[in-house]
Order: C-alpha cells, then sequence, then structure tokens
C-alpha cells in the first residue's frame, strides 16, 4: 500500500467565480487568496464602524485624484483579497475592472490580525504595494507596512492615538490615528 499526504487542490480565479455565480458562497463571506478558498469572520459593529471612520479620512485626505474602494476585490490573479479600503489611483469612471495593484491597502482587523499581519502581509508584499496598513482593533493602534518585499515588509511602524501618517502617494496630507479608531 502506498502512503502519501492529500494534496490541497488550488483554486483558480474562473472556477472561484463559478463557484459564486452557481451559489456555493452564498450567505457567506469568502476570499481567494493563494488558490485556497477563505472564510471570513462576520464583521462585529467596531469592525464596521472603523471601516467606515477609515473612508472618511481616507477620502479626504486624496481628494478627487483617487478613489477609494470599499471591500471589494484586487486582481492577483491565484488571489482575489477584498480589503476593506484599497486606494487606487484615478477617477470612479476609470476603474471598471478589479484592479491589479493599489496606491494604499487597509484592513481593519480584530478577529484575523495574525491572518492580516502573517499571510495578508506577505501577498500584498509580494504584489508591490508599497503601503499597506492594519487598524488594528485589539490594541487600538495603526500599524504601517512599508518598503515590500518577496518576504515581507522590511518596515513595520506601530503607531498609537494621538499620532498621525501621511500616506506614501499622498504625503501633504497627514491622517490622525485616532480618526481610523472607533
Amino acid at each position: 500500500m502506498l502512503l502519501r499526504e492529500p494534496i490541497l487542490r488550488r483554486w483558480t480565479k474562473r472556477e472561484y467565480y463559478q463557484a459564486g455565480d452557481l451559489g456555493w458562497f452564498d450567505d457567506q463571506r469568502v476570499e481567494l487568496i493563494d488558490g485556497e478558498v477563505v472564510t471570513m469572520a462576520p464583521q462585529r459593529d467596531e469592525h464596521a464602524h472603523a471601516v467606515t471612520l477609515a473612508n472618511y479620512a481616507i477620502g479626504k485626505a486624496f481628494g478627487g485624484s483617487y478613489v477609494v474602494r470599499v471591500q471589494m476585490p484586487l486582481d492577483f490573479a491565484a488571489s482575489q483579497p477584498e480589503p476593506d479600503l484599497a486606494v487606487i489611483r484615478g477617477k470612479p469612471r476609470d476603474v471598471k475592472r478589479h484592479p491589479k495593484s493599489a496606491a494604499l491597502v487597509i484592513e481593519v482587523s480584530d478577529t484575523t490580525l495574525a491572518f492580516d499581519r502573517g499571510r495578508k502581509a506577505l501577498l500584498y508584499a509580494s504584489k508591490g504595494i508599497r503601503d499597506y496598513w492594519i487598524v488594528n482593533l485589539v490594541n487600538r493602534q495603526v500599524e504601517v507596512r512599508r518598503r515590500p518585499a518577496a518576504t515581507g515588509y522590511r518596515q513595520v511602524v506601530t503607531l498609537k492615538s494621538g499620532e498621525s501618517i501621511a500616506p506614501l502617494v499622498a504625503g501633504a496630507a497627514t491622517i490622525k490615528v485616532a480618526d481610523l479608531l472607533p
């Protein structure tokens, strides 16, 4: 008898969307990450409130030359993450497809903090996302990751309430950490 380990079957983007069209993921929050369908936790009130606050603060900071997408996919081929916020260069009518990159990605995190710091950070870094922020609801802080490399981010800065941050592509604008936290 030949013994071997089970083989993980990876999904393609096409299969993922077909399964969604067939209703396989109805009433579930899922993302395609590195060919795996990952079930996401339900959003609690504090998480939803933080997404709303971040959307408002980021929208004011970036103005009209960027689009702020809320919980919509980025197209990374074998991954279709749906970050809480993704800031895309252009006007709303310019963004007709899921973008392949973003000027800034923000995840609001409570129950998925380890996943957002680990697997998601590695994914975003490997795709060249230069500015990745985690609004950490557990510790009431914002973790800023920059200088992406294939192995992750080479710069991580933690900011507390009372401090501010300037997005890389909108350096003239500063955002108060307190404005991102509920």
